[in-house]
């Protein structure tokens, strides 16, 4: 069993209860300084074995960092940090530490991303991701962050589902949105990214789509592709909803899937936690983090430049 810490008690506080009803975990603190918490004194405890960060998106790489030197292992909300050198010390300090390092990515562990993985889509051709949040109100740190440096949600289900690396970007946008083609590694499909965070007349969205020469996914539907008929294929359409999956779950947590970001939640911490007791490597290590991480980071480069082709950092 472990010890767990809690660091950042806005969104973090969600993930507390999960923690604390987990079988493999001993106990759980918390580290805030609005609740008169530091993460400092955390790092300092020699009994805390393991700390998820939920602190801000501009001292989340510092604090990541932090925590790593201290001999603990991370887990990470999204995304892993806001530049390629951040990235590049986040993963140096995780190799010299050697602890385990996990981006808690919730749009790879929601009821639809569970119920796609299952599906056989034959060879994929094309993918879309897109992410749309009105960010108007938020705290000031959000007006000044391009779209795709928050494109984790977007990018990741398909990354995962096709167990590919992205290799190239190219880009086009602004503050408002930014849209992006990404190239992979070692596969042919064609895949596009949009993010948006003002200024777009949409309600909040996280999705994923998958089409292969079989099947098409789309969040709430499959589409079946079918024999050729005088022009074309028949494509048959079949709505759905994706089933909550407490199956995969202890039964200790269960329950906690009728939380946030589509159930996802319960499914981070067991991940990490198993992964942690197990000495074994995180469904999203630091290597899945850091390619997921740099295609927001190189999409807004070459959105910069006018969608100049931008190559993804191998790391």
């Amino acid at each position: 069993m472990i010890k767990v810490a809690v660091a950042g008690l806005g969104f973090g506080r969600a993930f507390v209860p999960i923690y604390r009803d987990h079988p493999l975990v001993s106990s759980v603190v918390t580290a805030d300084p609005r609740e008169g918490t530091s993460l400092e004194e955390v790092l300092a405890d020699p009994t805390v074995d393991a700390v998820h960060i939920v602190t801000g998106l501009h001292q989340r790489a510092d604090h990541v960092v932090a925590a790593l030197e201290a001999g603990k292992h991370v887990a990470s909300t999204v995304p892993m940090a806001l530049s390629f050198g951040d990235v590049e010390r986040i993963l140096a300090a995780r190799e010299r530490a050697g602890t385990t390092y996990m981006m808690m990515e919730t749009a790879v562990y929601t009821r639809a991303f569970l119920y796609a993985r299952d599906l056989d889509f034959g060879a994929v051709t094309y993918a879309r991701g897109v992410h749309t949040q009105d960010m108007t109100g938020w705290p000031g740190y959000w007006r000044d962050l391009p779209p795709m440096h928050y494109a984790t949600h977007a990018v990741g289900p398909i990354l995962h589902l096709l167990d590919r690396r992205a290799a190239e970007v190219t880009a086009l946008g602004g503050m408002a949105v930014e849209s992006a083609l990404v190239r992979l590694a070692g596969h042919d499909a064609v895949v596009e990214l949009t993010r948006s965070l003002h200024r777009v007349a949409r309600p909040y969205e996280e999705s994923f789509a998958i089409y292969g020469d079989r099947l098409g996914f789309e969040w709430d539907r499959v589409h079946v592709l079918g024999d050729l008929e005088t022009r074309g294929r028949k494509v048959t359409t079949e709505m759905i909803a994706p089933p909550d999956r407490p199956d995969l779950l202890p039964a200790e947590i269960r329950a906690h899937t009728s939380g946030g970001h589509d159930g996802s939640h319960p499914h981070l911490v067991h991940e990490f936690v198993s992964a942690v007791v197990e000495g074994r490597t995180p469904a999203i290590d630091q290597t899945r983090a850091a390619n997921w991480t740099a295609v927001g980071l190189a999409a807004h480069v070459s959105a910069l430049r006018g969608g100049v082709p931008v190559a993804v950092p191998p790391f």
